[in-house]
């Protein structure tokens, strides 16, 4: 407890742009939010006052970290599972708790459990071998998707293999680098879909409309809430789905489940137990965001309200350009508002490289065509200071 204030304090451990923006969202609830950061110069420490500097695979430094808050949270799932049980043991409360978390860290636990419970996913196998990825892709098909079972994300990780030569000459090397190894059969899907989910110790649980994923080379670059084109019966059954999840796996705080939608029904692709980059519209967009959400779920405080404010809600990521642009991002920020006074932009505080995530800009409204033109436009814009569609900022 916050001597000062006599609010509970959240340690969140991970410094980047999720711990920033759960940050921003605590500061409304009087929170105290202290983050374990890697660096001063990650996007958190940027802005948080509370920064403890140390790694998120040092367990002294984890304990150092806990003896100052009241419930220790997470940014990202890179936590040694055995560093967390290690935490829970000596009293320390994790949320989402080891058991829990264990099935975000690693896919081939999260792929055992969910199939254990009856629930949609892909064929998949151990591949402790090569031989292993060439008698599932003779069974079931080439090419086949090989993945890192823990540290993949954002298209890292992933291998898409055509044949047996391809999987024998790529197995041997990354087994040889301690890479965890599963392999997965081709979903045939015509889209990907999210739903982001929420659950409290008392058991409570609040669920978020089923959005659409724009994924480009492995990286979401758009979000639309909600998902267009998805029956009722379809959305219920996703939020069922993950809810159910979240019930079973013990889960606390947010939780995204990422889905192939196949057109014959939905496949679970992977879970995250965190703020989710597929949640981001429900900063403007929802009556509770998931940052919020994510600090009353862990603080066991009633679950905020997950209605949407608007028909529509369209959010598109920043990525650094492959040139970074002359136009310093100041400036490019001061024109996106001479254009779009209704946009809402966010940066993260992080250096522009190709392909980076460092912000997102979210419009509102009931015209989705127009939304979706909008957003692609200021992304590309404070990307590359330069409008696609030929409009002139002079």
């Amino acid at each position: 407890m916050d001597p000062r204030t006599g609010f509970p304090v959240v340690g969140m451990v991970g410094g980047g742009q999720l711990a920033r923006m759960t940050h921003q969202a605590a500061v409304a609830l009087g929170q105290s939010l202290h983050v374990l950061a890697v660096s001063a110069d990650e996007p958190a420490p940027l802005v948080a006052p509370e920064v403890s500097l140390g790694h998120h695979t040092d367990l002294d430094a984890l304990r150092a970290f806990a003896e100052g808050v009241d419930v220790v949270t997470f940014d990202h799932e890179h936590v040694p599972t055995e560093h967390l049980r290690a935490l829970e043991a000596e009293g320390v409360t994790v949320r989402p708790g080891s058991e829990a978390l264990v099935h975000a860290q690693d896919k081939l636990v999260m792929r055992r459990r969910l199939g254990a419970l009856g629930l949609p996913v892909p064929a998949y196998a151990e591949v402790t071998s090569a031989d292993d990825l060439v008698r599932f892709g003779d069974e079931h098909g080439w090419p086949s998707v090989l993945k890192a079972a823990r540290g993949g994300y954002d298209g890292r990780g992933v291998w898409v293999v055509g044949s047996a030569d391809e999987a024998r000459a790529l197995v041997p090397d990354l087994l040889a680098a301690g890479t965890p190894l599963l392999v997965e059969a081709m979903v045939d899907m015509r889209r990907e879909l999210a739903v982001m989910v929420a659950r409290s110790p008392f058991g409570q649980g609040g669920c978020w409309p089923v959005v659409e994923t724009v994924q480009v080379d492995g990286i979401c670059v758009e979000t639309i809430a909600p998902a267009p084109g998805l029956s009722e019966d379809e959305a219920e059954a996703a939020q069922d789905m993950a809810l159910r999840i979240a019930h079973e796996l013990g889960v606390v705080g947010v939780m995204a489940v990422e889905l192939f939608d196949t057109g014959d029904g939905l496949v679970i692709n992977e879970l995250a137990m965190r703020p989710h980059n597929s949640g981001h519209w429900t900063i403007e967009g929802s009556r509770t965001s998931q940052f919020q959400q994510h600090v009353r779920a862990v603080l066991d405080y009633p679950l905020g309200a997950t209605a949407t404010v608007a028909r529509w809600t369209v959010m598109a990521n920043v990525l650094g350009a492959d040139q970074a642009p002359e136009m310093g991002v100041d400036e490019r920020l001061h024109h996106l508002f001479a254009r779009y006074r209704d946009a809402n932009p966010h940066f993260y505080g992080k250096a522009e490289r190709p392909g980076r995530k460092v912000g997102h800009v979210t419009f509102l409204g009931d015209d989705l065509d127009d939304l979706r033109h909008r957003a692609r436009l200021a992304a590309h814009w404070l990307s590359t200071a330069e409008w696609t569609d030929g409009y002139s900022i002079h």
